[in-house]
């Protein structure tokens, strides 16, 4: 546990903020947030997106966006929906932090309910509600953006395994996120209509979701959902730290190439990177990460939540 949360414990939220720099006061609130969750309630993610995740920042609506992570490569390739009386529209790849907070929860229920079909509606609300997101104006314009952007785009997994003779091969999973649903309502005003869709997920995506879920921590989310760089390192610790049998180095250069595509240099990168990673972990009471001048050291470390049984 560090230092943060440490303070947090021994001294209480308002002493422990006096006992740190002015700028990292709002990570003893995201710490003593997480630590005060008695609910525990689970939040659910796909494997694939903890190892590689959609663009910080809005591409053109034409560009294709490739990620690579760890063994795994993500390709997501923008598509058209017809939204009204007119030729269908292109829409660009989703991004941001909103794309990644809808997909958490279509991913959530999914795995919950055990059903490819995700009825939106009064639980959507309650849940954005508890994630901090009002919902009303900007907030419903910008995922209505993004739920039709996950609902146009395709994606496609491409593993790399290594068999027991240390020979790689390739393979890959073709597919989108959403079949069908996920149209928000226009009229902004009309709160109790506003999410009454029923989504159905893609078969191949709900198939490999859950076969491979991992499990985050609700309160956490929350604490992470404005921040797109600090939620995608969250879901990577909490998929990588509890099955590392030993303590493992990244290089900058290979933290740079997973979480900063956006960033020309590693100098520039790394800077953001160490306060998403300072904001993840305040997250992640048990996450055991030191940071060094040649990247960052992980520790085996328990999981946020327990493994789904």
């Amino acid at each position: 546990m560090g230092d943060i949360h440490r303070l947090v414990i021994q001294h209480g939220r308002e002493k422990a903020r006096e006992m740190v720099p002015a700028r990292h006061r709002h990570l003893v609130d995201v710490a003593a947030e997480v630590l005060a969750d008695e609910a525990q309630n689970l939040g659910i993610t796909y494997s694939g997106f903890c190892l590689t995740a959609f663009p910080h920042k809005r591409l053109a609506d034409a560009d294709v966006w490739e990620k690579r992570g760890h063994n795994v490569t993500l390709l997501v390739e923008p598509g058209r929906l017809k939204v009204g009386p007119g030729p269908a529209e292109l829409f660009g790849v989703p991004y941001g932090a909103r794309a990644r907070m809808i997909l958490i929860y279509l991913q959530t229920q999914a795995v919950r309910t055990r059903s490819r079909e995700v009825r939106l509606g009064r639980s959507m609300r309650d849940w954005m509600g508890r994630m901090g997101m009002a919902v009303g104006g900007e907030t419903v314009r910008a995922l209505r953006d993004q739920a039709r952007r996950i609902s146009a785009c395709s994606i496609k997994f491409f593993w790399t395994t290594t068999d027991e003779a240390g020979r790689a091969s390739d393979s890959f999973e073709r597919g989108a996120i959403v079949r069908n649903g996920l149209f928000f309502r226009e009229n902004d005003g009309d709160q109790g209509s506003l999410f009454e869709d029923v989504v159905t997920l893609d078969e191949a995506f709900y198939r490999a979701l859950s076969d491979h879920p991992v499990p985050l921590l609700d309160s956490a989310i929350r604490q992470l959902s404005n921040q797109s760089m600090a939620l995608d390192i969250y879901v990577w610790l909490a998929y990588r730290l509890h099955a590392l049998g030993q303590s493992t180095s990244i290089t900058w250069a290979s933290l740079h190439n997973q979480f900063g595509p956006g960033f020309r240099l590693v100098r520039q990168f790394r800077p953001h990177f160490t306060d998403a990673l300072a904001a993840a972990t305040a997250a992640y009471p048990d996450a055991r990460v030191e940071v060094g001048e040649s990247g960052v050291t992980l520790h085996p470390s328990r999981p946020p939540v327990p493994r789904i049984t």
